[in-house]
């Protein structure tokens, strides 16, 4: 499995911990350790019949992570401005609870990003997406991620997605783990990708210097 924690993938055997039954089922905890980073993965489950001996859980009809909160999605870059990482992040906190209340707070941040870096006009962020494609300064695969954020999000049948970005409105199944890819791919291009090759341009210039050259510019 991927750990949630570090994004790194570990083999490490979850124990099941027997906590009680109800209507619903047997609920258990799930909890093992990332061998790679050493923090505990913690998740409830439950279902119909609960082996303890075999350590296997039957028909399982739920299962939420708990420890982190945070699933399955890699840390925000250090690159990233904090009012960006801060929307990511609670998208990202929510998105197993509500994928409703996910997708609502990751189009806002979009929306904060396409204003704050690609300086669109503040309007529907249906037209900002528009305004920033028809720009043409996006590499495709971010500009075709941003067109399905819009087709996916049908905001022709859901316009108050566009006209109010931070409502609580209908989402599409995969809805918002996109906008969440799609954050992801705009952040490595604003920040990431030009702090790596200023990293890399400082260093060659340094050496450059220390041979007596003159630097990149």
């Amino acid at each position: 499995m991927k750990c949630p924690h570090c994004i790194t993938d570990f083999h490490d055997a979850e124990q099941l911990i027997f906590v009680g039954e109800d209507s619903q089922g047997k609920w258990v905890i799930g909890v093992c350790r990332c061998s790679a980073c050493q923090k505990l993965i913690m998740r409830l489950a439950c279902g119909r019949i609960f082996n303890n001996a075999t350590q296997t859980l039957h028909d399982a009809s739920v299962s939420y992570l708990i420890r982190p909160k945070i699933a399955g999605r890699p840390p925000v870059p250090p690159e990233v401005p904090k009012g960006y990482a801060e929307d990511y992040k609670e998208a990202c906190l929510v998105l197993a609870d509500s994928p409703k209340a996910s997708s609502a707070l990751s189009r806002r941040c979009l929306q904060h990003v396409l204003r704050g870096e690609a300086k669109v006009k503040h309007q529907e962020l249906y037209k900002e997406i528009q305004e920033v494609m028809d720009a043409g300064k996006l590499p495709s695969h971010i500009a075709e991620g941003l067109d399905a954020v819009r087709n996916i999000g049908n905001f022709a049948a859901h316009p108050m997605k566009s006209q109010s970005t931070g409502d609580i409105v209908p989402v599409e199944p995969g809805e918002a783990e996109w906008n969440l890819d799609v954050l992801e791919s705009l952040f490595d291009f604003y920040f990431v990708a030009p702090a790596k090759t200023q990293a890399r341009k400082d260093a060659l210039n340094k050496k450059l210097k220390d041979a007596g050259k003159p630097p990149v510019k």
